[in-house]
């Protein structure tokens, strides 16, 4: 269905109030800037900003509905013959090789990465966005397998992804920060992710594969 103008009106304010504030941001640090200043500078009242975003640390992480559901999309558009594991390294492999933004090689990441160190707030909700993608991956282990409730597998291999997947890009945010160009980022990445599938066992390898293969 085509887009009506109401609602592009409404997407384009929350895209300017999303950029507006991530400058303010990446210039003065997240704790320095108010939502009181950031509705001035976007010419809007303080209940529109609360509007498109119920807390402060959503103008910044404006995109965390894709990254708790990331693990899981994969898992989901795995391939016939192929486990969620298989997948979830299958998937991150490619990103990584294309250099691609998605895993934050892209330039200016580092001053992206600075704000969230800089803020505690934006920690926490950090760390419970990685809990709420662990949970999300778990559940749809869960269905994928048709594992039954009282069953621990999904939880192991969903944390055991979850982990490859935080390490994967705890590396990337360090060795950006240090300045580093992200075609180097990546070809070391490409190495870490393989340490890191040597690492798996075979419980979570050939785990949830696809019938079909």
């Amino acid at each position: 269905m085509a887009e009506g103008l109401r609602e592009r009106k409404k997407r384009q304010t929350r895209q300017r109030i999303s950029d507006m504030a991530t400058g303010l941001f990446l210039e003065r640090g997240f704790d320095a800037v108010t939502v009181a200043e950031i509705a001035q500078v976007c010419d809007v009242s303080v209940n529109t900003v609360y509007n498109y975003f119920p807390a402060k640390e959503d103008l910044f992480l404006d995109r965390s509905a894709g990254l708790v559901d990331r693990l899981a999309r994969f898992v989901r558009g795995r391939d016939a013959g192929e486990s969620a594991a298989a997948a979830v390294l299958r998937e991150l492999r490619e990103q990584v090789e294309a250099v691609s933004p998605t895993v934050g090689l892209v330039q200016g990441y580092d001053r992206f990465m600075r704000v969230i160190e800089g803020s505690a707030t934006l920690k926490a909700r950090l760390w419970h966005l990685q809990q709420e993608q662990l949970t999300r991956l778990e559940e749809t282990l869960r269905q994928e397998a048709g594992a039954a409730a009282d069953d621990w597998l999904p939880l192991m291999v969903a944390g055991q992804l979850n982990w490859v997947h935080s390490t994967l890009m705890g590396y990337i945010g360090r060795e950006m920060m240090t300045g580093r160009a992200p075609d180097e980022v990546s070809r070391e990445a490409l190495a870490l992710l393989d340490d890191l599938e040597d690492a798996l066992g075979g419980k979570v390898l050939n785990y949830a594969v696809r019938a079909g293969g």
